[in-house]
C-alpha cells in the first residue's frame, strides 16, 4: 500500500515559499498499528492514525482533507497545523536578539508587532522542504535556511520521522537535527501537531475537557506578560490552575486559568519547565514527561524528549470555523468544526525566548555555531490503551 523508496530529491531544497503541488505531495509511512502522513510544506504532519480501544483506526491530529488548504491556511488562521516551526520558535521579545555582542531584529508578526512568533513572517512551516529519504517506516526532510527572516548565518537542517510498534503499542518519532554552517545563532525547532485523542467521537463535548494530563516532573513554568513574551520569572505550579504534577481531567481547573495566557485570556499556552530528578540529566531521554490520554477512544499517548520545557496550548484561540477531516465527523446530519478547547498543542523545546534571558543559563541550548555540535531534538511518542 505504500511506496519502498531509497532517495527522492525534490524542488526546493532553497527553501523557497510553497507554490508547487509537489509540496503538497503525500508521504505515508506506517507501521502495524499506527500510520502518519506528511507533506513537504512546512515538513508537516498531517495525519496520524491509531487504534481505539476497540480496535478501529483513528486519526488523533487535525488537519485539512486536501493537503492545498494547508496553504489556505496559512493565508488565513494560519494555525501551524502539523508543522515544524523555526528557526526559533515561540516568541522573541521585540523580535531582537543579541549573540557575540552582534544584535539581530527579527519581523514582529505577532501581536500587532510586538514580538516574533515562529520564526518571522515566513518561517519553517511557509518553506518547502525536501525530501531526502524515504521508505515505508521513515521519512526524512532537509532545508537550507540561508539567513531567512533576518537570523544571522545559514543553517541546514534534517527531519526524520518514523513509526514503529513494539510489544507496549505504537511509536511515533521524530528527530531534528540543525547544523550551523557559519555565524553563531539561536535555533529552536519542534513539531507543532494538534492533538484530539477522541478524534472527535466523543457525542457530548468536541472539547479535549475530558482528557487526562500529567506533567510528573514540571512543577515550575515561565511567567509571561499579557502579550505571552516571558518576563523573566519562574512560577510554581502549585495551587495555581496549572498544576498537572498529579493526573487530572483538562477541564478540571482549565475555566480558572485566566490571565496565565496573557491578558483577558483563559486555558493554556504555558512553558512547563521538565524538572528531571537527579539520577536523571538535564537533556535525558529516560523518563516520561508528558502524558496525555482520552476515555473514549481510551488511547493514551506518553512523550520522552531530551529538550528541557512543554510548552502546552489548549487552542483556547480556535473560534469553530474550521471543520474537521472527513474521517472525524461521527455526528450524522451535520459538519463538526474545532470548537475552542477543542484541542492540544505539545511543543517539546528548551526555555522559550531563552536568548533574551541570559541568566536562565540556556545559551549552551538555544545558541549554536560551526563550531560547536548541532542542535539536536528528539521526541518520542508512544500509544497505548488505558486499562479499565
Amino acid at each position: 500500500m505504500y511506496s519502498t523508496l531509497g532517495l527522492i530529491v525534490c524542488l526546493g531544497f532553497l527553501g523557497t515559499a510553497a507554490t508547487s503541488s509537489s509540496h503538497f505531495h503525500e508521504y505515508t509511512i506506517s507501521a502495524p498499528g499506527i500510520n502518519a502522513t506528511f507533506i513537504p510544506y512546512g515538513a508537516r504532519l498531517t495525519s496520524l492514525i491509531v487504534n481505539d480501544k476497540n480496535g478501529d483506526p483513528q486519526d488523533i491530529i487535525l488537519g485539512y482533507e486536501n493537503a492545498e488548504d494547508y496553504l489556505k491556511d496559512t493565508e488565513t488562521a494560519h494555525t501551524y497545523y502539523g508543522v515544524i516551526v523555526g528557526r526559533y520558535s515561540n516568541r522573541i521579545k521585540n523580535g531582537t536578539f543579541t549573540v557575540n555582542g552582534v544584535t539581530s531584529h527579527i519581523p514582529e508578526n505577532d501581536n500587532m508587532g510586538r514580538d516574533t512568533l515562529h520564526g518571522g513572517n515566513i518561517g519553517y512551516d511557509q518553506r518547502n522542504w525536501t525530501v531526502v529519504a524515504y521508505n515505508q517506516t521513515t521519512v526524512t526532510f532537509s532545508l537550507l535556511d540561508e539567513a531567512f527572516e533576518g537570523f544571522p548565518g545559514n543553517i541546514i537542517s534534517y527531519v526524520t520521522y518514523t513509526v514503529s510498534t513494539l510489544c507496549s503499542g505504537p511509536r511515533w518519532t521524530y528527530r531534528v537535527v540543525s547544523i550551523p554552517l557559519d555565524q553563531p545563532t539561536p535555533i529552536m525547532l519542534f513539531n507543532h501537531a494538534y492533538w484530539n485523542l477522541d478524534a472527535f467521537a466523543n457525542p457530548d463535548d468536541n472539547t479535549i475537557f475530558n482528557h487526562t494530563l500529567h506533567l510528573p516532573y514540571s512543577p515550575r513554568y515561565i511567567e509571561i506578560d499579557n502579550i505571552e513574551v516571558p518576563t523573566g520569572k519562574i512560577g510554581l505550579v502549585n495551587n495555581t490552575p496549572l498544576d498537572f504534577t498529579s493526573p487530572k481531567q483538562i477541564g478540571t481547573d482549565i475555566l480558572s486559568a485566566v490571565n496565565y495566557c496573557g491578558f483577558n485570556c483563559t486555558g493554556y499556552d504555558n512553558a512547563f519547565i521538565i524538572d528531571r530528578p537527579r539520577y536523571s540529566g538535564s537533556e535525558a531521554t529516560d523518563l516520561t514527561v508528558f502524558t496525555i490520554s482520552s476515555p473514549v477512544t481510551g488511547i493514551q499517548l506518553d512523550i520522552k524528549t531530551n529538550q528541557q520545557s512543554i510548552q502546552t496550548y489548549t487552542c483556547n484561540q480556535l473560534d469553530g470555523t474550521i471543520p474537521v477531516k472527513k474521517s472525524q465527523q461521527h455526528a450524522k446530519g451535520k459538519t463538526t468544526y474545532v470548537p475552542k478547547y477543542g484541542c492540544i498543542v505539545i511543543e517539546t523545546q528548551q526555555w522559550i525566548d531563552g536568548i533574551n534571558h541570559p541568566e536562565w543559563g540556556q545559551d549552551e541550548y538555544q545558541i549554536f555555531s560551526a563550531e560547536t555540535g548541532p542542535s539536536v531534538v528528539w521526541s518520542q511518542h508512544d500509544f497505548s490503551i488505558v486499562k479499565p
